[in-house]
């Protein structure tokens, strides 16, 4: 048996993973431009042997994209008026394959929708070619429609729009989608639930059980020269303490996470201990009908992106939410 190789500098073999892949593409003015998404696209093609796939290769574990909601782009495919860009918010929810029980989802969404001030402005079918999925993805691929919300007066923007979409969506989480009761977490085709990879005025996600390179053969809106961002996050899949499944890919809605969190049953009943003692002015009405927070059943990395989100718009500035997500080490050594 050949020898491993040694130590050389600061590399060590032995403290080699395998771990999910994760790269980030930002102009640091903030321009967005489709050069940003055509980066993003390839770093993540070229993540593809940091992902993972079972016994049929052309399904993955999972693969996916967070850009700036593309405002020029929306305006021309949405089929809608939309207000001008951070009065409305959108996203793309996976609903059941079946067109009676996908109708039904998107009727409890609207209610929802109203129920908490706003509207929907309209949905969009979102283009697919499924074509060069394996049989396991296609079989529990759902039905992708887009959303388009906005307040009925037009005067709920920015941050203020932000939080308000986020309420819809922990209420669609709990009431009818992949967290409600009766439903498990990894939404499939004919169990009636809804998931929303994000719902958002800010940021936009493409998202599934996919490879690398399958993304953007799949949403064929990442072919659209008019999508632009002025970043991309992407992530590579390689499943450790779940099973693949459409909504547990990255990104989430604030994170792309390659690690795995040993202590998340533990930091899970003590997010769940506190909601009791969580309160905001930011967020209208009662916060008891957005808990629980973490998702039943959800991946490590589902449920930290959970408590950051809700930290975050709370008040807190982003860094400060991930350097209280993150303590620092308990000692140090020194060599």
């Amino acid at each position: 048996m050949p020898k491993m190789p040694g130590p050389q500098g600061l590399y060590d073999p032995a403290q080699e993973h395998d771990a999910c892949g994760v790269a980030f593409v930002v102009d640091l003015k903030g321009r967005p431009s489709r050069a940003i998404v055509s980066h993003g696209i390839d770093a993540l093609i070229h993540l593809e042997h940091r992902g993972a796939s079972g016994a049929e290769v052309n399904t993955g574990d999972g693969a996916g994209i967070l850009v700036q909601v593309p405002d020029r782009f929306l305006r021309a495919v949405a089929g809608v008026d939309l207000p001008p860009a951070g009065a409305y918010a959108t996203g793309i929810a996976f609903l059941p394959r079946d067109a009676e029980a996908a109708a039904d989802a998107a009727d409890a969404v609207e209610k929802i929708v109203t129920s908490e001030g706003l509207a929907v402005i309209g949905w969009r079918d979102v283009p697919v070619d499924d074509s060069a999925l394996g049989s396991m993805a296609r079989d529990v691929m759902p039905t992708f429609r887009q959303v388009f919300i906005a307040a009925p007066d037009g005067d709920v923007a920015g941050m203020d729009l932000e939080r308000r979409a986020y309420i819809v969506r922990k209420r669609i989480e709990h009431e009818v989608g992949a967290g409600s009761p009766g439903s498990e977490v990894a939404v499939d085709a004919g169990d009636g639930s809804v998931y929303f990879p994000s719902l958002s005025a800010r940021t936009l996600i493409y998202k599934g059980m996919l490879t690398t390179p399958q993304l953007t053969e799949f949403y064929r809106d990442l072919q659209d020269p008019r999508l632009e961002s002025a970043l991309a996050l992407v992530h590579s899949r390689f499943s450790t303490n779940t099973f693949p499944a459409w909504p547990l890919a990255h990104p989430y809605r604030y994170l792309a996470h390659n690690g795995e969190i040993n202590t998340v049953q533990g930091n899970r009943n003590w997010m769940r201990a506190r909601e009791a003692l969580l309160a905001s002015d930011l967020f209208p009405g009662d916060l008891d009908r957005i808990f629980p927070i973490c998702t039943p059943g959800a991946s490590d990395s589902a449920s930290f992106d959970e408590v950051l989100e809700l930290l975050h718009l709370a008040g807190r500035p982003l860094h400060h939410a991930v350097l209280m997500m993150i303590p620092e080490a308990w000692r140090t050594t020194s060599r």
